[in-house]
């Protein structure tokens, strides 16, 4: 069971990301398990754009620097793009490397593949996150009714742990979806 406290901050972020979902979304960004930090959390409307949401606007060309959250959000909002974590809900340890980690990443993939069939309908889905190879796996034999892009077969890492040239072919990826 959850306590109030941990509802009450889930439905707020929510909130948040539903203002900037697009209608239709070219492609949902999907991350292994929402940030801790509100400033992490790109959907944040404070605008500190910290980690994981400053990652993923620089990955996407959207530049954030000096300009409001709302701009940021509505940019994002307005190429098609749409983030999502397969747990909507930070972990209290905060550690996504463990075994246990895992398991519960793989336990949600039914119910993340049925709100990517029946709600969200994107375009495509681009795995954004570290993953291990057997949730990979796992998702691509969900049916999405869309494609899942990787990267040689793994997610695109764009933290510390990610790889520049990673980086540059989401880039390469994105540039005919963000010229339409």
């Amino acid at each position: 069971m959850a306590s109030a406290e941990h509802i009450a901050r889930r439905l707020q972020r929510l909130e948040w990301a539903t203002r900037y979902r697009p209608v239709h979304i070219q492609t949902l960004l999907l991350g292994n398990l929402a940030p801790r930090e509100d400033a992490d959390y790109l959907y944040s409307p404070r605008g500190e754009f910290r980690g994981e949401a400053a990652q993923l606007l620089r990955a996407v060309g959207i530049s954030f620097a000096g300009k409001p959250a709302e701009a940021a959000h509505a940019e994002f909002q307005a190429a098609g793009f749409f983030l999502a974590h397969i747990l909507e809900c930070p972990l209290k340890n905060g550690d996504s490397s463990t075994d246990e980690t895992a398991i519960l990443l793989r336990e949600h993939l039914p119910s993340l593949a049925s709100r990517i069939r029946r709600s969200l309908k994107p375009g495509r889905v681009i795995l954004v996150t570290e993953l291990p190879l057997s949730a990979v796996q796992d998702i691509l034999a969900l049916s999405l009714n869309c494609p899942v892009v990787l990267d040689e077969g793994k997610p695109f890492l764009f933290g510390p742990t990610g790889r520049e040239a990673s980086f540059s072919r989401f880039r390469e990826l994105l540039a005919p979806a963000k010229g339409n």
